[in-house]
Protein backbone atom coordinates (compact mmCIF):
# COMPACT_ATOMS: atom_id res chain seq x y z
CA UNK A 1 0.00 0.00 0.00
CA UNK A 2 1.41 3.42 -0.59
CA UNK A 3 -0.18 7.03 -0.44
CA UNK A 4 0.99 8.91 -3.47
CA UNK A 5 -0.04 12.49 -5.03
CA UNK A 6 -3.53 12.71 -7.46
CA UNK A 7 -3.70 14.93 -10.40
CA UNK A 8 -7.40 16.63 -10.37
CA UNK A 9 -8.38 15.38 -13.65
CA UNK A 10 -7.96 11.31 -11.82
CA UNK A 11 -9.30 13.45 -8.67
CA UNK A 12 -12.17 14.64 -10.76
CA UNK A 13 -13.04 11.61 -12.19
CA UNK A 14 -12.47 8.78 -9.39
CA UNK A 15 -13.43 10.83 -6.07
CA UNK A 16 -15.44 13.61 -6.63
CA UNK A 17 -18.22 12.24 -8.76
CA UNK A 18 -18.84 10.02 -5.54
CA UNK A 19 -17.71 12.15 -2.63
CA UNK A 20 -20.31 14.89 -4.35
CA UNK A 21 -23.33 13.78 -1.92
CA UNK A 22 -21.03 14.34 0.90
CA UNK A 23 -19.68 17.61 0.59
CA UNK A 24 -21.24 19.30 -2.59
CA UNK A 25 -23.69 21.08 -0.63
CA UNK A 26 -26.00 22.91 -2.95
CA UNK A 27 -24.10 22.73 -5.80
CA UNK A 28 -24.80 20.52 -8.62
CA UNK A 29 -21.40 18.22 -9.75
CA UNK A 30 -20.38 20.49 -12.30
CA UNK A 31 -19.85 23.14 -10.21
CA UNK A 32 -18.31 21.14 -7.21
CA UNK A 33 -15.95 19.82 -9.74
CA UNK A 34 -14.92 23.45 -11.50
CA UNK A 35 -14.61 25.33 -7.78
CA UNK A 36 -12.81 22.13 -6.49
CA UNK A 37 -10.62 22.60 -9.54
CA UNK A 38 -10.46 26.61 -8.97
CA UNK A 39 -8.94 26.15 -5.82
CA UNK A 40 -6.43 23.55 -7.01
CA UNK A 41 -4.67 25.62 -9.47
CA UNK A 42 -5.10 28.90 -7.67
CA UNK A 43 -1.87 30.79 -5.93
CA UNK A 44 -2.68 28.95 -3.03
CA UNK A 45 -3.84 25.56 -4.26
CA UNK A 46 -0.23 25.32 -6.61
CA UNK A 47 1.87 26.06 -3.42
CA UNK A 48 0.26 24.78 0.03
CA UNK A 49 -2.41 22.41 -1.28
CA UNK A 50 -2.16 18.72 -2.65
CA UNK A 51 -4.63 15.73 -3.19
CA UNK A 52 -3.22 12.33 -2.41
CA UNK A 53 -4.26 8.87 -3.04
CA UNK A 54 -3.83 5.85 -1.09
CA UNK A 55 -3.63 2.86 -3.35
CA UNK A 56 -3.51 -0.93 -2.69
CA UNK A 57 -1.64 -2.13 -5.40
CA UNK A 58 -3.01 -0.15 -8.59
CA UNK A 59 -6.36 0.74 -6.98
CA UNK A 60 -7.08 3.72 -5.31
CA UNK A 61 -8.91 3.04 -1.90
CA UNK A 62 -8.76 5.84 -0.32
CA UNK A 63 -7.99 9.57 -0.81
CA UNK A 64 -7.22 13.06 1.51
CA UNK A 65 -6.67 16.68 0.84
CA UNK A 66 -3.52 18.21 2.61
CA UNK A 67 -3.49 21.98 3.24
CA UNK A 68 -0.47 23.40 4.06
CA UNK A 69 -1.08 26.26 7.41
CA UNK A 70 1.33 28.40 10.06
CA UNK A 71 0.24 28.38 13.42
CA UNK A 72 1.77 31.41 15.32
CA UNK A 73 2.56 30.39 19.29
CA UNK A 74 3.80 33.19 21.38
CA UNK A 75 7.21 33.84 19.68
CA UNK A 76 7.44 30.42 17.63
CA UNK A 77 6.07 29.39 14.11
CA UNK A 78 4.52 26.06 13.56
CA UNK A 79 4.49 24.26 10.55
CA UNK A 80 0.82 22.44 10.16
CA UNK A 81 -1.07 20.40 7.94
CA UNK A 82 -4.55 20.67 7.52
CA UNK A 83 -6.37 17.38 6.84
CA UNK A 84 -9.80 17.62 4.40
CA UNK A 85 -12.17 14.78 2.51
CA UNK A 86 -10.70 11.76 4.05
CA UNK A 87 -12.66 9.59 1.68
CA UNK A 88 -13.36 6.02 0.95
CA UNK A 89 -15.36 4.58 -1.94
CA UNK A 90 -18.45 2.45 -0.54
CA UNK A 91 -16.96 -0.71 -2.00
CA UNK A 92 -13.82 -0.75 0.35
CA UNK A 93 -14.97 0.80 3.39
CA UNK A 94 -14.36 -1.26 6.58
CA UNK A 95 -11.07 -2.38 5.89
CA UNK A 96 -9.20 0.17 7.96
CA UNK A 97 -7.59 1.92 4.73
CA UNK A 98 -8.61 5.68 5.76
CA UNK A 99 -6.82 4.87 9.19
CA UNK A 100 -3.92 3.47 7.46
CA UNK A 101 -4.03 6.45 5.11
CA UNK A 102 -3.92 8.59 7.80
CA UNK A 103 -1.47 7.21 9.97
CA UNK A 104 0.46 7.18 6.60
CA UNK A 105 0.24 11.00 6.34
CA UNK A 106 1.15 11.75 10.07
CA UNK A 107 4.19 9.35 10.15
CA UNK A 108 5.48 11.64 6.56
CA UNK A 109 4.58 14.57 7.92
CA UNK A 110 6.42 14.07 11.12
CA UNK A 111 9.88 13.02 9.61
CA UNK A 112 9.46 16.04 7.13
CA UNK A 113 9.65 18.43 10.63
CA UNK A 114 5.39 19.19 10.48
CA UNK A 115 4.86 20.24 14.14
CA UNK A 116 1.19 19.84 14.22
CA UNK A 117 -1.81 18.24 11.93
CA UNK A 118 -5.38 19.27 12.50
CA UNK A 119 -8.96 18.61 10.80
CA UNK A 120 -12.52 19.53 11.41
CA UNK A 121 -14.39 16.34 11.94
CA UNK A 122 -18.16 16.23 10.82
CA UNK A 123 -18.61 12.65 11.55
CA UNK A 124 -17.57 10.40 13.76
CA UNK A 125 -14.55 12.48 15.90
CA UNK A 126 -13.98 8.86 17.50
CA UNK A 127 -12.43 7.58 14.79
CA UNK A 128 -9.67 10.62 14.99
CA UNK A 129 -9.04 9.72 18.36
CA UNK A 130 -8.41 6.15 18.04
CA UNK A 131 -5.15 7.32 15.90
CA UNK A 132 -3.91 10.15 18.18
CA UNK A 133 -6.10 13.11 17.49
CA UNK A 134 -7.37 14.94 20.15
CA UNK A 135 -10.76 17.25 20.70
CA UNK A 136 -10.48 20.68 21.21
CA UNK A 137 -13.21 23.39 22.25
CA UNK A 138 -15.66 23.52 19.21
CA UNK A 139 -18.40 25.45 20.08
CA UNK A 140 -20.83 28.08 18.83
CA UNK A 141 -22.63 31.05 19.46
CA UNK A 142 -26.65 32.38 18.90
CA UNK A 143 -26.89 36.57 19.83
CA UNK A 144 -30.66 37.99 19.41
CA UNK A 145 -30.44 41.02 17.61
CA UNK A 146 -32.66 42.94 19.05
CA UNK A 147 -30.04 42.46 22.74
CA UNK A 148 -27.03 44.54 20.40
CA UNK A 149 -26.27 47.93 21.52
CA UNK A 150 -25.65 49.69 18.43
CA UNK A 151 -24.37 52.93 18.00
CA UNK A 152 -25.81 55.08 15.07
CA UNK A 153 -22.96 54.75 12.60
CA UNK A 154 -22.60 54.20 8.51
CA UNK A 155 -21.96 50.90 7.62
CA UNK A 156 -21.40 49.92 3.68
CA UNK A 157 -20.59 46.79 2.08
CA UNK A 158 -17.27 45.44 1.55
CA UNK A 159 -15.49 46.29 -1.95
CA UNK A 160 -11.77 44.49 -3.63
CA UNK A 161 -10.32 47.90 -2.35
CA UNK A 162 -10.92 47.11 1.33
CA UNK A 163 -9.27 43.88 1.63
CA UNK A 164 -6.11 45.28 2.41
CA UNK A 165 -7.35 46.81 5.37
CA UNK A 166 -9.09 44.21 6.48
CA UNK A 167 -6.31 42.31 6.52
CA UNK A 168 -4.37 45.08 8.65
CA UNK A 169 -7.65 44.54 11.28
CA UNK A 170 -6.77 41.22 11.52
CA UNK A 171 -3.48 40.84 12.17
CA UNK A 172 -3.44 43.52 14.62
CA UNK A 173 -6.47 41.21 16.71
CA UNK A 174 -4.17 38.33 16.19
CA UNK A 175 -1.02 39.99 17.99
CA UNK A 176 -2.88 39.68 21.57
CA UNK A 177 -3.90 36.08 20.81
CA UNK A 178 -1.60 33.40 22.42
CA UNK A 179 -1.71 31.49 19.11
CA UNK A 180 -3.57 31.42 16.14
CA UNK A 181 -3.58 30.61 12.21
CA UNK A 182 -1.20 32.64 9.88
CA UNK A 183 -2.72 34.52 6.89
CA UNK A 184 -0.24 35.07 4.21
CA UNK A 185 -1.68 36.77 0.63
CA UNK A 186 -2.50 33.33 -0.55
CA UNK A 187 -4.41 32.36 2.55
CA UNK A 188 -6.69 35.33 1.77
CA UNK A 189 -6.59 34.17 -2.02
CA UNK A 190 -8.14 30.96 -0.68
CA UNK A 191 -10.59 32.47 1.57
CA UNK A 192 -11.91 34.55 -0.22
CA UNK A 193 -12.12 32.40 -2.99
CA UNK A 194 -13.90 29.99 -0.91
CA UNK A 195 -16.51 32.87 -0.03
CA UNK A 196 -17.25 33.51 -3.38
CA UNK A 197 -18.16 29.83 -4.08
CA UNK A 198 -20.16 30.07 -1.60
CA UNK A 199 -19.00 26.35 -0.60
CA UNK A 200 -19.08 26.63 3.30
CA UNK A 201 -22.74 28.01 3.69
CA UNK A 202 -25.51 25.61 2.03
CA UNK A 203 -27.92 28.84 1.85
CA UNK A 204 -27.59 32.35 2.53
CA UNK A 205 -26.08 35.20 0.51
CA UNK A 206 -22.63 36.35 1.74
CA UNK A 207 -22.84 39.93 3.36
CA UNK A 208 -20.08 41.43 3.72
CA UNK A 209 -19.70 44.93 5.99
CA UNK A 210 -17.03 47.61 6.68
CA UNK A 211 -16.98 51.12 8.81
CA UNK A 212 -14.36 52.83 7.17
CA UNK A 213 -12.44 55.72 8.56
CA UNK A 214 -10.78 57.99 6.15
CA UNK A 215 -9.15 55.99 3.77
CA UNK A 216 -9.02 52.66 6.16
CA UNK A 217 -11.04 50.02 7.85
CA UNK A 218 -12.08 50.68 11.45
CA UNK A 219 -14.10 47.27 11.65
CA UNK A 220 -15.47 44.74 9.13
CA UNK A 221 -17.55 41.50 9.61
CA UNK A 222 -18.07 38.39 7.39
CA UNK A 223 -21.05 36.48 6.50
CA UNK A 224 -24.38 35.49 5.14
CA UNK A 225 -27.68 36.37 5.52
CA UNK A 226 -29.91 33.32 5.76
CA UNK A 227 -33.74 34.08 5.75
CA UNK A 228 -33.87 30.36 5.60
CA UNK A 229 -32.98 30.19 9.19
CA UNK A 230 -33.63 33.65 10.11
CA UNK A 231 -30.14 34.56 10.91
CA UNK A 232 -26.86 36.43 10.14
CA UNK A 233 -24.31 33.62 9.85
CA UNK A 234 -20.43 34.79 11.29
CA UNK A 235 -17.55 33.86 10.03
CA UNK A 236 -15.57 36.49 11.45
CA UNK A 237 -15.18 39.77 12.40
CA UNK A 238 -12.10 42.27 13.22
CA UNK A 239 -11.35 46.08 14.29
CA UNK A 240 -8.37 48.46 14.28
CA UNK A 241 -8.19 49.25 18.03
CA UNK A 242 -10.76 49.41 20.99
CA UNK A 243 -12.64 52.23 19.97
CA UNK A 244 -13.58 50.28 16.85
CA UNK A 245 -14.56 47.32 18.69
CA UNK A 246 -17.40 48.81 19.94
CA UNK A 247 -18.79 49.01 16.63
CA UNK A 248 -18.32 45.38 16.35
CA UNK A 249 -22.77 44.87 17.27
CA UNK A 250 -23.75 48.15 14.85
CA UNK A 251 -22.17 45.85 11.75
CA UNK A 252 -23.60 42.60 13.28
CA UNK A 253 -26.65 44.39 13.29
CA UNK A 254 -26.71 46.07 10.11
CA UNK A 255 -25.65 42.51 8.47
CA UNK A 256 -28.56 40.59 9.73
CA UNK A 257 -31.18 43.74 9.02
CA UNK A 258 -34.87 42.24 9.63
CA UNK A 259 -33.73 38.92 10.83
CA UNK A 260 -33.54 37.66 14.63
CA UNK A 261 -30.51 36.04 15.31
CA UNK A 262 -26.84 36.14 14.32
CA UNK A 263 -25.14 32.15 15.08
CA UNK A 264 -22.11 31.32 14.47
CA UNK A 265 -18.76 29.27 15.71
CA UNK A 266 -17.91 30.95 18.71
CA UNK A 267 -15.18 33.77 18.34
CA UNK A 268 -11.31 33.05 19.49
CA UNK A 269 -9.66 35.43 22.44
CA UNK A 270 -9.63 38.94 21.54
CA UNK A 271 -12.93 38.96 19.73
CA UNK A 272 -14.91 37.05 22.00
CA UNK A 273 -15.19 39.98 24.70
CA UNK A 274 -16.76 42.27 22.44
CA UNK A 275 -19.88 40.46 21.80
CA UNK A 276 -22.59 40.43 25.01
CA UNK A 277 -23.61 37.73 26.61
CA UNK A 278 -25.30 34.73 24.69
CA UNK A 279 -26.28 30.93 24.14
CA UNK A 280 -23.19 29.40 23.75
CA UNK A 281 -23.26 24.99 22.75
CA UNK A 282 -21.10 22.52 21.62
CA UNK A 283 -21.11 21.72 18.18
CA UNK A 284 -22.58 18.72 16.92
CA UNK A 285 -20.64 18.71 13.60
CA UNK A 286 -17.05 20.49 12.69
CA UNK A 287 -15.04 19.76 15.16
CA UNK A 288 -11.99 20.77 15.84
CA UNK A 289 -9.26 18.11 16.16
CA UNK A 290 -5.52 18.41 16.64
CA UNK A 291 -2.53 15.83 16.70
CA UNK A 292 1.14 17.20 17.99
CA UNK A 293 3.76 15.65 15.94
CA UNK A 294 6.89 17.03 17.57
CA UNK A 295 7.47 18.76 20.99
CA UNK A 296 6.69 22.42 20.30
CA UNK A 297 3.38 20.78 18.47
CA UNK A 298 2.82 19.11 21.91
CA UNK A 299 3.62 22.45 23.64
CA UNK A 300 1.03 24.67 21.35
CA UNK A 301 -1.63 21.09 22.18
CA UNK A 302 -1.48 21.69 25.89
CA UNK A 303 -2.40 25.43 25.50
CA UNK A 304 -5.24 24.77 22.93
CA UNK A 305 -6.71 22.37 24.62
CA UNK A 306 -7.02 24.40 28.08
CA UNK A 307 -10.54 25.10 28.65
CA UNK A 308 -11.12 28.89 27.70
CA UNK A 309 -14.64 31.41 27.54
CA UNK A 310 -13.08 31.66 23.56
CA UNK A 311 -12.17 29.19 20.71
CA UNK A 312 -9.39 28.75 19.08
CA UNK A 313 -10.16 29.51 15.08
CA UNK A 314 -12.73 31.47 12.98
CA UNK A 315 -14.93 29.48 11.00
CA UNK A 316 -12.78 30.82 8.24
CA UNK A 317 -10.25 29.29 8.22
CA UNK A 318 -12.58 25.47 7.80
CA UNK A 319 -11.16 23.14 5.55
Amino acid sequence: MRLAPLDFDTYAREVLPRSASMWAGHRDLATYIAQTEEIARSGYGRRHFRLLGFFDGDRLVASIKRYERTIHFGEHRLRAIGIGAVFTPEEYRGRGYASAMLATLLDRSRADGIDVAYLFSGIRPQFYTAIGFAELPSRSISLRVDGLVTPRIEVQRLDDGDWPGVRRCFELGERSRPWGMVRTPLVWEWIRLRMRHGSEHPVGVQTDLVVRRGRGIAAYVLGVRAPEHDAFLLDEFGFADADAARLVPSLLRSAAGDLHRVTGWLPPDGAREHLPRAAVRKRSDATFMAAALSRSGERWLKTAATPSSADGVWSSDHI
